[in-house]
């Protein structure tokens, strides 16, 4: 009797071991990794190393931002690095007055950046009513939105790549607030903060998670299930259209054919890594800063290693793998 009695202690513990596994993985292991790089890697902890991982996941995480209400709804976005690729296209040809005429630069980026953003949430809404209107499977719809609008931005410029070093946006984007802050993070907490706030305390995301559960079950209860996903979609493009501002401001230039090229990929994983089902009907917007910010501590560490690239996307494809092995266990 005591034997089993211990027996069920155990199986108990190991239960709630694997729980707290499958619900905080992700956490741990970044923990894990920080404090690996903190032993290994010189100057790991000083302020530029942390800034710098920061910039870096910035595109990463607004990307994944979007695509976890996306994923929620039991969706996927797959044209958004295609989007930023636009979006960055887009701003160069007004703010130098290719497009418009504005001779002014700082008047031309300032008409520049909300234009791109309005083209890049009409992309994501016209993926919506793909989805909603037309009964396009999600993949197939971004897909044909991610061939299109790559190629219409290689077209309008050639496939030539622009830079502007002094250019607004640049200065607005990249700099420091106080002289140590980096403007882009600053963007991106904020973006974190308020969709982290929507899907905690709003009717809006008991509407998204109702329609990733069951869109049946959810019409039925009154849920307007095509205007959820319209919008859901809707911000994916806006969302995106941020992160390629961001990322040109970074990179000082916009380029059709590189730009957000394999982002989605990245902020799939994030969102996956982060523990938000693939299935839908779950969400969790920390979960996923925790998935953005581990993969892109993974790419550094690897990189301060000397292991190739090809070999560092081996690994982040295997964490996709035990990530979506631990969602399937903790639904079974």
């Amino acid at each position: 009797m005591i034997r089993l009695e211990q027996r069920l202690t155990m199986l108990k513990e190991l239960r709630s071991l694997r729980n707290i596994g499958q619900d905080y993985g992700a956490l741990i292991a970044l923990v894990a990794l920080i404090i690996f790089n903190i032993i290994f890697t010189r100057q790991f902890n000083s302020w530029i190393s942390i800034t710098d991982l920061l910039v870096h996941v910035t595109p990463t995480l607004i990307l994944g931002v979007g695509m976890t209400l996306v994923i929620a709804t039991g969706g996927i976005d797959i044209s958004v690095g295609s989007i930023m690729g636009l979006t960055g296209i887009l701003t160069y040809l007004i703010f130098s007055g290719k497009l418009f005429g504005i001779q002014n630069i700082v008047l031309g980026t300032a008409v520049a950046m909300p234009i791109a953003l309005v083209v890049a949430t009409l992309i994501g809404a016209f993926n919506g009513l793909l989805v909603t209107r037309f009964k396009v499977q999600p993949i197939v719809a971004t897909l044909i939105t991610l061939i299109t609008i790559r190629g219409v931005a290689e077209v309008t410029v050639n496939g030539f790549q622009f830079a502007f070093l002094s250019a607004p946006i640049v200065s607005w984007l990249s700099g420091n607030l106080f002289g140590f802050l980096p403007r882009q993070v600053i963007l991106m907490a904020v973006i974190v903060a308020i969709f982290a706030w929507l899907m905690r305390a709003t009717a809006f995301s008991r509407y998204l998670l109702a329609a990733g559960g069951n869109q049946s079950a959810a019409r039925l209860a009154g849920v307007p299930v095509n205007r959820i996903l319209i919008i859901v979609y809707a911000i994916s493009g806006l969302l995106a259209g941020i992160a390629g501002l961001a990322y040109i401001a970074f990179d000082s230039a916009a380029n059709p054919v590189t730009d957000g090229l394999g982002k989605e990929l990245d902020a799939i994983a994030a969102v996956a890594v982060g523990g938000t089902r693939l299935t839908g009907g779950h969400a969790t917007i920390m979960g996923t800063v925790v998935g953005a910010i581990f993969i892109q501590l993974i790419r550094q560490t690897l990189v301060a290693l000397n292991v190739p690239n090809d070999i560092a996307s081996i690994i982040i494809g295997m964490l996709i793998v035990l990530a979506v092995f631990l969602q399937r266990q903790r639904k079974a």
